[in-house]
């Protein structure tokens, strides 16, 4: 399987990045910063330069030959400003299902953030407000698409080691979950075609990862739904 990670530097898209080439699946990283490019073959990605707050859709559909899924997990990080929250976690992720409709690359998993989907609260200051909205937008443009997506809403995230267990529901994650485990979730749910057409909320919790992204397809099947 060919995979192409968007912000492919980020905490998450390097942890995602080396799971999956240690699986054997080939791993294209889309970098802003050249300099980055050393890091990504170390994690057994190979490295494409790319601005995707500057790169036309037909930029970026070329990068997507042959490619069977593509994840969002860029950002505009900490220490930007509302502005860059628009361009990156808005605009580039618009461009990227662009480019995935333009490339026929069905599979699109989507790394959104907690509170997304719904306004953000009252004393949020103005970043953190400008973020929310740029993701609901960004999760609501994908969702409109004839693409075969997913959206996964982490909880507060951590750099503690991973547990191998979650809590996965269609309901607002509360709590925190750690990046090793965001990147073994959407490792699984890469795998997981019942996944499809689900907003899913994650968090730490009890099940075992693969067992919570089984059992969250459930839904696509007309199984059981996720606990709320």
């Amino acid at each position: 399987m060919k995979v192409v990670i968007a912000g492919g530097h980020g905490q998450i898209a390097r942890r995602l990045g080396r799971l999956l080439a240690a699986r054997g699946d080939r791993v294209v990283g889309i970098i802003r910063n050249p300099v980055h490019s050393s890091d990504l073959q170390a994690d057994g990605m190979n490295p494409v330069v790319c601005d995707l707050e500057k790169a036309s859709c037909d930029d970026v559909a070329a990068l997507l030959a042959d490619t069977d899924a593509v994840v969002f997990a860029a950002g505009a990080g900490p220490g930007s400003g509302a502005a860059r929250k628009h361009t990156v976690d808005h605009q580039a992720a618009v461009v990227l299902a662009d480019a995935a409709l333009q490339a026929g690359v069905r599979r699109y998993v989507m790394v959104s953030t907690r509170g997304a989907g719904s306004p953000p609260p009252a004393h949020a200051d103005e970043v953190w407000a400008a973020y929310v909205h740029a993701k609901t937008a960004a999760d609501e443009y994908l969702m409109a698409q004839d693409l075969d997506w997913t959206v996964l809403r982490p909880a507060a995230l951590t750099n503690e080691p991973g547990t191998g267990t979650v809590r996965l529901t269609a309901e607002r994650s509360i709590g925190e979950v750690t990046r090793d485990d965001v990147a073994q979730v959407l490792a699984a749910l890469i795998d997981t075609p019942a996944t499809v057409g689900l907003v899913l909320e994650l968090a730490e919790g009890p099940d075992p990862i693969r067992a919570a992204v089984t059992r969250a397809g459930e839904i696509g099947t007309g199984q059981p739904e996720l606990p709320r």
